[in-house]
């Protein structure tokens, strides 16, 4: 929903984005190519970015899980911090945008570290169970259709190995969230989550006020 941090004004986010992070020039490249389609406000910001790709490196991550992939941007970011021996698995519906990123990461020499299952999440998720990855996965990122959110968390609580973490993006939902006059689906979906959540004894959580916020999710 953001690609900014939200609330932040427009030179202090440029500052950031400035200084605050290193961003590789096919992450740079792929983020302005993105800002000339209608959606482009689906990808994430840089630093969010380089946030993910920083905890994936400090867990040593080796297996990664996407749900919801769009042009690629969080995808490049984490296999890049993945070891050559690393592996993300991503769900998407698109094949028309999620072709945008198999150019970048063919280009950033990371596409044997990438596997990309086109279809709904929740069906890329069981397959995963059913392929007996219980238990095997490191680090997840979840940025696709929220009314799917509380699906996706059932599952990767399953996935998840002891001590991994679940990323769920706009948690914040441009502050929608507290907005009583706002009661569609998604935002019902995401209170629903946050709610959860906070009260879900398999997990530690620190909700991060980067871009749309970001829920981490340590699964104890």
């Amino acid at each position: 929903m953001s690609n900014a941090s939200l609330g932040l004004p427009a030179d202090l986010n440029a500052y950031l984005q400035r200084v605050g992070l290193r961003e590789h020039p096919l992450l740079t490249r792929l983020r302005d190519e993105t800002a000339a389609l209608p959606q482009h406000s689906m990808q994430i910001a840089p630093e969010q970015g380089a946030l993910m790709a920083m905890l994936v490196r400090l867990m040593g991550a080796r297996r990664c899980v996407e749900v919801g992939t769009f042009t690629g941007y969080s995808s490049l970011a984490v296999a890049l911090a993945l070891p050559d021996d690393g592996r993300i698995t991503c769900f998407d519906v698109s094949d028309e945008w999620t072709a945008v990123a198999r150019r970048y990461w063919a280009e950033a020499g990371v596409g044997d570290r990438v596997e990309l299952r086109l279809g709904p999440g929740v069906e890329g998720l069981d397959g995963l169970l059913a392929e007996g990855a219980a238990g095997t996965v490191d680090f997840a990122f979840v940025d696709a259709d929220k009314v799917s959110y509380q699906l996706y968390h059932e599952r990767l609580m399953e996935l998840m190995r002891p001590g991994g973490l679940v990323a769920y993006d706009n948690v914040l939902w441009g502050g929608a969230v507290v907005d009583p006059s706002a009661d569609d689906a998604d935002t019902r979906a995401i209170r629903a989550l946050n709610d959860s959540l906070a009260t879900d004894e398999r997990v530690d959580v620190s909700m991060v006020p980067i871009a749309d916020g970001l829920t981490l999710a340590r699964k104890r």
